[in-house]
């Protein structure tokens, strides 16, 4: 067991000025999209110039962040919207959805790739070895701000928290309200494996030129499972709960299953693309 470590949740505060660790993850996620773009851009096979970075992480950047904060809001946080509309442009009193933010980047990245003219599948086999790393710091910020635990654990790395830092009234929890009892970090296991081994899978895949559609179905689909194996674990919020009178199923496996189906489909549909080519 081990104690969850006190994080002081502002880098720095300049006067009324906080700079906070989870601010940081954001720029830290970009500056890293930003650089591998840069990386990937450079390749021979490339379909996005180096140049054409700036303006993709501007308009990607752009998706994440309306769409995470809309996400969050209709998929987590509907009750407090319909009481009160302004809740959406409340960003303080609300996180960001992952869900959310990827469908707002797909839309920024269809709006862009009408600008560069290339197909949609294509920019998406592009940036989807990109995102990860973002992913990863994202996932660190939350543990920074002992957010979003997971169930009681026995494992010798579980954590031990206050009340405070785990709030009774915060969580579904499996075993009542047992704030003082060791937990899995969550966290840390989606930024290991939504973050830092989905990196590597992907560059690693994309490495070569692959059948359009087929980087982006790998991400999909590699997503979605370690997404839906952390959510088993993972504690929803207890306005959300489980789902349809089961101790199991959360609105993160709902929303994770359909990249699992999804993805498989677009790596098949592009194999298959590509073999009706050849023989063409």
């Amino acid at each position: 067991m081990i104690a969850y470590p006190e994080i002081d949740p502002v880098v720095v505060a300049l006067g009324p000025v906080k700079i906070h660790w989870y601010g940081m993850m954001y720029l830290i996620a970009f500056a890293s999209v930003w650089w591998l773009g840069k990386r990937r851009a450079s390749q021979p096979h490339s379909i996005i110039r180096p140049d054409q970075i700036d303006d993709l992480v501007f308009y990607g950047a752009l998706g994440a962040v309306l769409g995470g904060r809309i996400g969050s809001v209709f998929f987590y946080n509907i009750d407090s919207f319909i009481n009160d509309p302004l809740y959406l442009l409340k960003i303080w009193q609300g996180g960001m959805s992952f869900h959310g933010g990827f469908m707002g980047v797909l839309v920024a990245m269809e709006w862009y790739r009408r600008k560069i003219g290339c197909s949609f599948f294509q920019l998406t086999d592009f940036i989807a070895p990109l995102i990860p790393l973002g992913l990863a710091a994202g996932r660190l910020g939350n543990f920074i701000n002992a957010e979003l635990w997971g169930a009681p654990g026995t494992v010798p790395w579980a954590m031990k928290l206050s009340c405070e830092q785990f709030p009774p009234d915060r969580y579904v929890d499996f075993a009542g309200p047992l704030c003082f009892s060791p937990r899995h970090p969550s966290q840390l296991y989606e930024m290991i494996f939504e973050g830092l081994l989905l990196f590597i899978l992907l560059w690693l895949i994309s490495a070569k030129p692959r059948p359009v559609m087929t980087v982006s179905g790998y991400f999909l689909m590699l997503y979605g499972v370690a997404r839906t194996g952390v959510e088993f674990i993972r504690l929803p919020d207890a306005h959300i709960g489980y789902l349809l009178n089961t101790d199991w199923l959360t609105k993160g496996i709902v929303l994770s299953v359909p990249m699992i189906i999804f993805g498989i489909g677009f790596i098949i549909i592009a194999h298959r693309k590509n073999r009706d080519a050849a023989i063409s």
